[in-house]
């Protein structure tokens, strides 16, 4: 074989192999990993579990954790938490 023959058919395994990593790795770039949803709010599981706080609150004793969530931001925001507490809202306006 003649030393071009042997030189273009090594450049042209080069020049492949160089291609095929090229193409790999912009497959890889292009993947997009998209993450479990963690939102409480939307979560099933939470809303069947008994709150965390039920030992020691007595308020939170059979609430499940996502209305003891609910209950706190009630708390946080000023919201009446009974309906008498409502009806004493109501007549004081």
């Amino acid at each position: 074989m003649k030393k071009s023959t042997t030189n273009t058919l090594i450049g042209s395994a080069l020049a492949a192999a160089s291609g095929i990593f090229v193409y790999r790795a912009y497959q890889k770039k292009n993947i997009v990993r998209v993450e479990p949803d963690t939102d409480m709010h939307n979560s099933a599981e939470i809303d069947k579990r008994e709150s965390v706080d039920a030992i020691e609150d007595s308020a939170e004793q059979g609430l499940s954790q996502l209305d003891s969530i609910y209950r706190d931001e009630w708390q946080a925001n000023g919201f009446p938490q009974t309906h008498k507490e409502m009806r004493e809202l109501e007549k004081d306006q």
